[in-house]
């Protein structure tokens, strides 16, 4: 019995022995745990202290410090709280947040954030700023046609007169003048034209014609033309049937053609075109280009057939206003052909050459 007894306080105090040795080693267990735990919810930059052991009889469980808490020196972060703009409705920050010092593992509590001041939808303003006004009787009239057609005024009549040449010029043995203009009144698809040149010098007709004619808009820029035109110069007069279009070519070239047929089968054409250069908003050049050709020789007129004449001229202009535009130029004029023989026997100069001065008005 006896040595029972001591067999069994012999393994008691084994046991004792084992567990004291065995309570050192789980307390420094625990005492690393809770270090590796701050080390993670702390920035990768902080300094770590090298853990401290105490003897086990006297050691106590620290409390790690929350990562939310503001006695840590780098994770004092505090949310703002939103507040609402009176008229658009956004939210602004009464503090700027500074993301430079917040730890990347950081936890955010979104269920700590105060969301009973963030704005909805039920009071961003469903009314405009400034009030749409109230639509009225003149608003709506203001919005229908007016019923006499539209800005163009091709349901109206107009009328146009533009002289386009009026100069004057040395002649040698007398003054020249000549004059060259154009008339239309109608809409813009069907217009009645009057159209005269004509030349003097020393005081005598030389050259003068007439034309009277029905013009109809065929496309954009373009008439066709037909009518009458009486000579009632040089010779004796003299009507054709004309027939012709004018308009403006590609480029802005202003191009007249017509053709003559006259009571004795005489035939002729006229070609014309004119080009306007802005060298600025007022001063205006002006080259133009004149041509005639006839199908018949008129002695008495000093006509051959083929091509008779050609007149080229180049002539600067200032316009006042737009209405009235003083000019010079020069103009050279030569006969060809059958015309240029004719001029000759009656001891004419096939070729001519001057110095002109006008003015352009229309109205």
């Amino acid at each position: 019995m006896s040595a029972m007894t001591s067999t069994t306080a012999l393994r008691l105090g084994l046991l004792c022995t084992a567990i004291a040795l065995a309570l050192p080693s789980q307390h420094a267990s625990a005492q690393a745990m809770d270090q590796s735990k701050l080390q993670m919810s702390m920035p990768m930059d902080m300094p770590m202290a090298p853990a401290k052991h105490k003897p086990a009889t006297k050691a106590k469980a620290k409390k790690p410090a929350s990562a939310t808490s503001s006695n840590h020196p780098t994770l004092r972060h505090r949310v703002p709280k939103p507040t609402l703009e009176p008229v658009t409705g956004r939210t602004t920050m009464d503090m700027p947040m500074d993301h430079s010092t917040m730890p990347m593992d950081m936890p955010m509590d979104h269920a700590a954030m105060d969301h009973s001041s963030m704005p909805s939808m039920s009071m961003v303003p469903k009314e405009p700023i400034t009030p749409i006004p109230v639509l009225t009787d003149a608003d709506r009239a203001a919005a229908i046609a007016p019923a006499g057609g539209h800005a163009a005024h091709d349901n109206s009549i107009q009328n146009y007169t533009v002289i386009d040449r009026l100069e004057t010029w040395n002649a040698g043995h007398g003054a020249g003048m000549r004059w060259e203009g154009q008339s239309w009144i109608g809409t813009d698809l069907n217009r009645a034209w009057l159209r005269s040149e004509g030349e003097r010098i020393g005081g005598h007709t030389e050259r003068a014609d007439l034309e009277i004619l029905y013009g109809h808009s065929v496309s954009t820029w373009w008439d066709v033309v037909a009518g009458v035109r009486h000579d009632f110069k040089p010779g004796h007069p003299q009507d054709f049937a004309a027939i012709g279009v004018m308009g403006l070519a590609p480029y802005k070239f202003e191009a007249k053609a017509t053709a003559y047929i006259g009571k004795s089968g005489q035939t002729a054409a006229r070609l014309e075109g004119e080009y306007e250069t802005l060298l600025t908003n007022r001063l205006i050049l002006q080259p133009l280009v004149e041509v005639n050709l006839y199908g018949k020789d008129d002695q008495r007129r000093g006509i051959g057939s083929g091509l008779s004449t050609v007149e080229a001229g180049l002539r600067l202009r200032y316009e006042v206003n737009r209405q009235f535009a003083p000019y010079i130029g020069v103009v050279h004029e030569r006969a060809f052909g059958k015309t240029a023989n004719l001029r000759r026997t009656g001891h004419e100069d096939i070729d001519d050459t001057r110095l002109v001065a006008g003015v352009r008005i229309w109205f």
